[in-house]
């Protein structure tokens, strides 16, 4: 009877002992993610990886294939974002680039800390478009970029910054 007892002590210590790891862990894997995130954010210079295109009509498509991603420096914006909204005047539709596809130097780039993380704005200009690109960083690299162009609908993307390649 005595075995048997100290047995189930023994038993319900470490299994109170391994949730407890589990949950420290978790918490400081966050932790690192929190870190790597505002470093790369103060950085300024990152990737931006789209999963999920919104129309401004709010329909969603999933863009994990294909071109998806834009990315960020003070000295140089490329985007390379597949468009599903309407163009405003007829030259964003004929002949012209069938996506948000453009670079340029910015002539503005701002990052500010937020209460939930980061938000970046960039303009870049290009010889017939301006694009404004504004994303939303929370602290674990999730984040949400709004990009708005004068000659076509907005559109929205969902996805996560990470590191060039």
């Amino acid at each position: 009877m005595n075995f048997l007892l100290l047995t189930l002590l023994v038993l319900a210590i470490s299994t109170g002992y391994a949730q407890e790891t589990t949950k420290k862990s978790k918490e400081e894997r966050k932790i690192e993610q929190q870190k790597q995130t505002k470093e790369l954010v103060e950085s300024k210079i990152f990737l931006f990886v789209g999963n999920t295109a919104y129309s401004e009509g709010g329909k969603s498509v999933s863009i994990t294939s294909g071109p998806n991603s834009v990315s960020f420096s003070p000295e140089m914006v490329k985007s390379n974002l597949p468009f599903f909204g309407t163009a405003n005047t007829a030259s964003a539709g004929f002949g012209g680039q069938s996506g948000y596809t453009f670079e340029g130097k910015p002539d503005v780039f701002t990052v500010d800390s937020t209460k939930k993380g980061f938000q970046l704005k960039a303009v870049v200009k290009t010889v017939n478009e301006s694009y404004t690109l504004n994303l939303s960083i929370s602290t674990d690299g999730n984040a949400n970029l709004n990009v708005y162009s004068i000659n076509r609908s907005s559109m929205r993307y969902n996805g996560e910054i990470r590191k060039e390649d």
